[in-house]
């Protein structure tokens, strides 16, 4: 926590025939995968539906047996079921709000620990800004970040399905750890952003120094064939708006929302809503990563739902990306800096996407080049109109252009939409408890 009288039948006859004829008539076509009959969490990925789809496709748990499907309600509870048959098919169902941090950041610090003592060790006017912090205050915020980490934590294993249950399913403090796995599903999930209850000071990061902080709502690090659907990733209860200041700089307990990273590879991310976040979804985290990253980071990004980000959405290295149908609403009064971020070897194809910007807000401030790497760029509408978003970028930040032709073409495709249909269509779709 941060400091500071028709029969049921016919009846529901009727009400399909005349959604159905609605969204015709709008021009909205709901998920694919809401075509599938029984059991939601064992539901797969459709063929077809993006890099996820590649090969034999992403199943998850859907072939658990019955002694491998759980129904958890706490934090432990989830971590225990996740442990439980190795890479055995399971399935997890989650009900309610499951809280990783339920007995708040006081219960993870060392003894001797004092956070005031930390702020007074440190301060710049004492410490200067040349020297990375050292000393007593530092190794007992060390330790007590390294129980934090030991309990927030949760790993999925390969062929799991995680779903929320009903529109209410969450969790809040948590990291789930989708490492060296294969064949996950992540599924109706409001996920709020973990607090690091002991963000690092780094008085040489910048001109006047940082907070710097761990802890992602999601990590895909080093596995395949993931498909992370109708999840809902926000800050909830504490915005940045909310966190404090200290040596005149943001105390940031928020690292990333969705981070793909270390060698991931086929990864379906469909159908979400990311809200409210600064540094939102990095696919890559280092330009240094060439013998780990170069030739995957095969992601796809469809029908996702952006709203209040700030930046990365995503931010790109090396991978080939496809990013359709996604719809991104900058709001009115809020810090932005860019959408897609263009990194080193990325070979992202951004098509039919749709953005909402406010007054002042340029389309040339979408993109943002990050290292010398081609992009496609095609069909895609800024406030109902069809926009070249390189060429409005190169005309306006002329000493940052931008190489058209990503070189490759994406196939992995199920229904693209127009994208002048896509801001109703997320906001009504998009996101945990909307799952079909």
């Amino acid at each position: 926590m941060p400091r500071t009288a028709m029969p049921r039948t016919a009846r529901r006859a009727a009400l399909l025939i005349t959604a159905t004829a609605t969204a015709m008539t709008l021009g909205l076509t709901a998920p694919a995968h809401a075509k599938s009959a029984g059991d939601t969490a064992r539901q797969t990925l459709p063929a077809g539906d993006g890099w996820a789809s590649e090969g034999a496709g992403t199943t998850g748990g859907s072939k658990a047996a019955p002694e491998h499907v759980y129904t958890v309600e706490t934090w432990e509870e989830l971590r225990t079921a996740l442990a439980a048959g190795g890479t055995e098919p399971k399935i997890i169902k989650v009900r309610g709000t499951l809280n990783a941090t339920a007995n708040g950041c006081e219960a993870f610090e060392a003894e001797g620990y004092d956070f005031a003592q930390y702020l007074a060790d440190y301060d710049p006017a004492v410490w200067g800004l040349d020297t990375p912090v050292s000393g007593p205050q530092e190794d007992l915020r060390a330790a007590s970040a390294t129980a934090q980490n030991a309990a927030i934590k949760a790993f999925v294993p390969s062929n799991t399905t995680i779903i929320g249950l009903g529109r209410n399913a969450g969790i809040t403090g948590g990291s789930l750890q989708i490492k060296d796995a294969d064949n996950v599903i992540i599924r109706n999930l409001t996920v709020e952003s973990p607090l690091d209850c002991f963000p690092q000071w780094d008085p040489t990061d910048g001109a006047t120094g940082a907070w710097n902080s761990e802890y992602d709502a999601m990590v895909v690090y080093n596995s395949t064939h993931v498909w992370v659907d109708h999840n809902t990733f926000t800050d909830g209860r504490y915005p940045d708006s909310s966190l404090p200041s200290y040596y005149g700089e943001i105390y940031q307990q928020h690292d990333g929302e969705l981070d793909i990273v270390r060698g991931a590879n086929f990864v379906t991310a469909s159908w979400n809503s990311f809200e409210d976040h600064d540094k939102t979804l990095m696919i890559g985290n280092s330009d240094s990563a060439t013998a780990s990253d170069a030739g995957k980071l095969k992601v796809t990004l469809h029908h996702n739902r952006f709203t209040g980000i700030v930046e990365r959405a995503p931010r790109v290295r090396f991978g080939q990306v496809d990013a359709y149908n996604n719809h991104f609403q900058v709001k009115s009064g809020q810090l932005y800096v860019y959408s897609f971020g263009v990194g080193k070897e990325s070979r992202l194809y951004a098509e039919k996407n749709s953005f909402t910007l406010p007054d002042g807000v340029s389309a040339g401030r979408i993109l943002k080049k990050w290292s010398e790497a081609p992009l496609t760029a095609t069909g895609n509408y800024v406030n109902g109109t069809e926009t070249d978003l390189i060429a409005v970028h190169n005309a306006e930040i002329p000493g940052e252009q931008l190489q058209s032709d990503a070189g490759w073409t994406p196939v992995l495709r199920t229904k693209v939409n127009d994208p002048r249909a896509l801001a109703p269509l997320l906001a009504a779709k998009a996101g945990a408890g909307k799952i079909c």
